[in-house]
């Protein structure tokens, strides 16, 4: 795993061990989960691509822009109006630059499922805020990953369960996550190949077809063109997570729109 990362979780653990519940866990599930499976069902119907659009205050080595509460529920206003399924909000701190409060404006904002994208460690972090999505990466949890996924449900949440590689991939199989998605991002190396949705994404429909099952297939990372997203829909995927070519943008209203509009400009 790379070091920054490593950096992330050990920052995470700090965060964990000064938490204090802002709400009782029976408070968590009364919120109403947003149906985020119809959101992507429906956008493929009418031949769009389903976006889920992220409010990315910062990567690794890079800060795209200062993003506020108010800042970040004007983005998700515009995401919603492009057209997008969802929207992704990074609640990282450190690294990331993202927050519990942007997270909490966007979903009393926009309409749409709200995805909580952090590194889910620990059992608290699920009693933090609400949401309708949350992620949870296989490659940090581990052998824990089953454990969070039936944990995250009975919150109230859709797991979105996060793989890099095979291996991953039949840990996520192996769990009742409806949702999955391939990291294109190397955790090791931190480098973007879209090459990994189309070896992975196969496997899934491969996987569905033998178990009467079916999962829905996210492609997360890397995406910054048409062509981009064409590839990764063409391998299998259901829907897009975007983040930084959207915060690169001069307009957030725009860049969403041509690429949800993906497929109509071929």
């Amino acid at each position: 795993m790379h070091d920054t990362l490593l950096h992330i979780l050990n920052t995470t653990k700090t965060r964990i061990r000064a938490f204090e519940p802002q709400k009782c866990p029976e408070d968590l599930l009364q919120f109403e989960k947003r149906d985020f499976l119809s959101a992507v069902a429906g956008a493929k119907a009418d031949g769009l691509v389903p976006v889920i659009a992220e409010i990315k205050p910062a990567s690794p080595g890079k800060t795209f822009r200062d993003i506020p509460p108010a800042t970040a529920a004007e983005l998700a206003w515009e995401m919603e109006e492009a057209g997008a399924v969802a929207v992704s909000v990074l609640t990282e701190p450190g690294v990331f630059q993202g927050s519990l409060e942007n997270l909490d404006a966007v979903r009393k904002t926009v309409c749409l499922p709200v995805l909580r994208k952090d590194f889910i460690i620990d059992r608290l972090q699920l009693e933090e805020a609400e949401s309708d999505l949350v992620l949870l990466i296989a490659g940090i949890l581990g052998r824990e990953l089953g454990f969070f996924v039936e944990l995250a449900i009975e919150n109230g949440f859709e797991p979105l369960v996060e793989v890099h590689n095979k291996k991953e991939l039949h840990s996520a199989l192996e769990t009742g996550a409806r949702v999955i998605g391939i990291n294109n991002r190397d955790f090791e190396t931190l480098k973007i190949n879209l090459s990994t949705t189309e070896k992975l994404a196969p496997l899934i429909r491969e996987y569905d077809l033998d178990h009467g099952t079916r999962h829905l297939i996210i492609s997360e990372s890397g995406m910054n063109s048409t062509g981009d997203v064409r590839r990764v829909i063409q391998a299998g995927a259901d829907a897009v997570l975007i983040g930084s070519a959207l915060m690169e943008s001069d307009s957030v209203f725009e860049k969403t729109k041509e690429f949800v509009q993906s497929l109509c400009w071929r």
